[in-house]
């Protein structure tokens, strides 16, 4: 795999994981837990793709 598929692999899973954690979040939100450890684990997760995905958006990598 070369350097720029690797990236475009990367950003990829980076979205689809912080798309499917945003669904759960959703789902224990629904529920209540929004103190529950799963919850806040999703949370800090989510920051971090945020923070990631924000530096690419710096560097003009994505838009």
């Amino acid at each position: 795999m070369d350097r720029l598929a690797a990236f475009e692999q990367m950003l990829s899973d980076i979205q689809k994981q912080s798309e499917e954690e945003r669904a759960q979040m959703e789902a224990l939100k629904a529920a209540g837990k929004e103190k529950s450890a799963t919850y806040r684990q999703y949370f800090g997760n989510r920051v971090l793709y945020r923070t990631i995905l924000e530096l690419y958006r710096k560097y003009g990598l994505i838009d």
